[in-house]
């Protein structure tokens, strides 16, 4: 293995423990090419993650059926949030005086997901070996990825943008806003889509009837 290949495997593990020094690089030293590499493979990573939990994971503490998964809407699941986080993020910090660019806010966020994969793939064969009294570890080491995750979505919007920790805090919030903002108009033209599609297949079958 490479160099290069062995600093793209070691340097997210380095920065989900040194956050602040990790983030640095990642903005100023790192090259973007790299980033973006490493970007792209934890979001699969996290796609597969979540697949694999919904489809395998113990009956004590898997809320799906398996049977009725879907494993596009699970795909959908996680890019969308974290395409809509991005774009929010940067439209928001574009009118914040905010320093980061939109590929910068796309590899800050892949790589707060990390803790979600480290952590949660190996309970997805652990919680099939568990009792119930031991579910609790379960869902505690869920909730401490997602702090992880959290703790790391803010120091990386933080160092991306050059903000204050309170202005980091608030506009974190906005983005959430707007991405629920985003949701409703995307559920808004995918209904108004439906109601054209329904009209005009209405009108091409009276045609067709007529004729």
């Amino acid at each position: 293995m490479s160099p290069w290949s062995s600093e793209l495997f070691k340097y997210p593990f380095h920065l989900i423990v040194r956050p602040y020094n990790g983030f640095w690089d990642l903005k100023y030293e790192r090259s973007r090419r790299a980033n973006l590499i490493v970007s792209f493979a934890v979001l699969i990573l996290m796609v597969v993650t979540n697949v694999m939990s919904s489809q395998y994971s113990g009956f004590l503490v898997n809320l799906y059926n398996p049977q009725d998964m879907n494993s596009l809407m699970e795909i959908v699941y996680v890019a969308v949030p974290v395409l809509f986080w991005c774009v929010a993020n940067w439209s928001l910090t574009t009118l914040m005086d905010g320093e980061g660019k939109f590929v910068e806010i796309f590899t800050s966020t892949c790589f707060a997901l990390i803790p979600l994969i480290v952590i949660n793939f190996p309970w997805i064969w652990l919680s099939n070996v568990i009792s119930l009294q031991e579910t609790s570890f379960y869902y505690f080491s869920n909730s401490f990825a997602a702090l992880w995750s959290l703790y790391l979505l803010f120091v990386g919007n933080m160092t991306v943008h050059q903000f204050t920790p309170a202005k980091t805090i608030a506009t974190m919030l906005l983005t959430v806003a707007a991405m629920g903002f985003m949701a409703f108009l995307c559920l808004l033209f995918l209904s108004l889509v439906q109601e054209i599609v329904a009209f005009v297949s209405t009108i091409y079958q009276e045609i067709v009837l007529r004729n």
